[in-house]
């Protein structure tokens, strides 16, 4: 390229073919990255992966191809198009298996018998299936056939879907309940914020072999980061032009001037990209994510046992830390004082403890007759819910149903808390190893834990405070630390919802 001399690159830094070499790892990428690896090596069945148009998720696709080890046989479908019979025969041809019948249950049989021998090689096979939301109807039914390969213990076919938020609308069709329900971890390629466009400018540069001062000037990086809405696509297709608006005016930076020249240069400069993504089916992928000490043998990085965030986040007032609202009310509860105190920002606290611990919000504190706010107690069986739970010993388990129960019992119906994740992993010590964490970073006074039960499953949901209305839960939401931001989907769930699912 003809800029490529004058800014001292050995490669053109901003192609937006996936290269891996300049895979980002900011950005929860680099986590999902491990998180991926981590569910192919754990037999853990279907895992998905949604992003608009753009975002990374071809690239995260290609990485995941070489990060994984070789014992791992990796089939790679790039054509999501393909009829249910002939993605059978893909996979086969991958696999150098010839089946003896064009019958599909002898064809499945012939599948399974092969994935044994290789199984018992100490192979593993995955499935990458890349645009999975272009796939047909018939086609992702046969997806979930495949998944159902297994020995007596073990799935001998892992299956990672990539597509963009098309495919959760996809899951979320009645026919697709039985596909959705194997998907055991689900995850977001999100947008990158302003400040993580600036990173990844200046990493994609000294990637490309540039030495000295950042090109791209704050106000460049903050234009391109709005223009582009986030996506790494559109930035990397801005950033190129700007560089080379740059080059034409004989500049070695890149101002707000070039910038403004690549977007009049680029069709997507006002639009911006949509965000409507599927936040209930973010959680298992979350709890993953913030489980990856877990697998630190496989080289994970630890994401939960950083000690705390770099830069604290501020409290309102001291009263909104402890308060009569904050402090068990059963004496079998550990003393809050050993938890830590950094607590989330703007969102203060919870609802103010005065009024919350009376039943009212503070609009009504202020009302001399306020009207009766409705407080239903659980019903019987939502309590021995509760009571049947296994801890496993768990002492913050323990204490953390405990008070969630009393919250349950004296929270009025339209108050709320914010969902950080609903899972069907109810492992006790697994629990217990996110409370251990997860009170480096926010009050443990204010996780709730909610024993559930749909059908024949057991779950269990983790929300975060109590508060007076869905407005003050969304604004809360917005102070909670950058990782639950960026990991959970963070819904307001009124106590009444919250009940009524026990």
């Amino acid at each position: 390229m003809l800029y490529l001399d004058h800014f001292g690159l050995h490669e053109p830094p901003f192609r937006i073919t996936p290269h891996t070499d300049f895979f980002f790892e900011e950005a929860d990428r680099g986590a999902t990255l491990a998180a991926l690896v981590y569910a192919i090596l754990h037999d853990e069945g279907i895992v998905r992966v949604s992003g608009e148009v753009g975002s990374g998720k071809t690239m995260l696709c290609r990485v995941l191809m070489e990060r994984l080890p070789e014992h791992v046989a990796m089939i790679y479908l790039a054509n999501p198009s393909l009829p249910r019979e002939e993605i059978l025969r893909a996979i086969a041809d991958d696999l150098d298996l010839s089946f003896s019948n064009e019958r599909m249950s002898v064809a499945l049989r012939e599948l399974q018998e092969h994935l044994i021998r290789l199984y018992a090689e100490g192979r593993r096979v995955v499935v990458l299936i890349d645009e999975a939301h272009a796939m047909p109807d018939d086609t992702l039914e046969q997806v979930r056939l495949l998944s159902n390969l297994e020995s007596n213990r073990h799935k001998l076919l892992q299956i990672v879907l990539f597509g963009q938020p098309e495919l959760d609308e996809t899951l979320d069709k009645p026919s697709m309940r039985q596909l959705k329900d194997r998907i055991t971890h689900s995850f977001r390629m999100r947008p990158l914020a302003g400040d993580e466009v600036a990173r990844y400018l200046s990493f994609r540069m000294r990637a490309a072999g540039y030495r000295g001062p950042d090109v791209f000037s704050p106000r460049a990086a903050t234009a391109i980061a709005k223009a582009s809405s986030g996506l790494t696509r559109r930035v990397n297709i801005l950033a190129d032009k700007a560089l080379l608006a740059a080059f034409a005016d004989a500049s070695h930076s890149v101002t707000g001037k070039q910038v403004r020249t690549a977007i009049r240069d680029s069709d997507f400069g006002r639009l911006r990209a949509r965000t409507k993504y599927s936040k209930r089916a973010l959680a298992g992928g979350a709890l993953l994510i913030l489980a990856l000490g877990l697998a630190a043998g496989y080289g994970v990085q630890r994401i939960l046992e950083e000690p705390r965030e770099t830069a604290p986040l501020a409290v309102s007032s001291p009263s909104s830390v402890k308060g009569p609202e904050q402090t068990p009310v059963h004496s079998t509860a550990a003393p809050m004082a050993q938890d830590p105190a950094p607590v989330p920002a703007n969102a203060g606290a919870p609802a103010t403890p005065a009024a919350e611990t009376r039943g009212t919000s503070p609009e009504q504190s202020a009302n001399p007759n306020p009207a009766p706010v409705p407080v239903h107690k659980l019903a019987a069986d939502a309590e021995r819910r509760f009571s049947a739970f296994v801890t496993g010993g768990n002492p913050l388990l323990e204490q953390r149903l405990t008070e969630t129960l009393d919250r349950a019992n004296r929270a009025p119906d339209q108050s709320f808390s914010i969902e950080l994740f609903s899972t069907a992993n109810t492992d006790p010590a697994r629990i217990e190893r996110f409370l251990v964490r997860a009170r480096a970073l926010v009050p443990m006074e204010q996780i709730l834990v909610f024993p559930l039960a749909k059908g024949n499953k057991n779950r269990v949901r983790v929300t975060f405070g109590v508060f007076p209305d869905r407005a003050a839960a969304v604004q809360a939401a917005e102070g909670l630390p950058a990782k639950y931001r960026q990991a959970f989907g963070l819904d307001p769930r009124s106590f009444e919802e919250l009940r009524n699912d026990i």
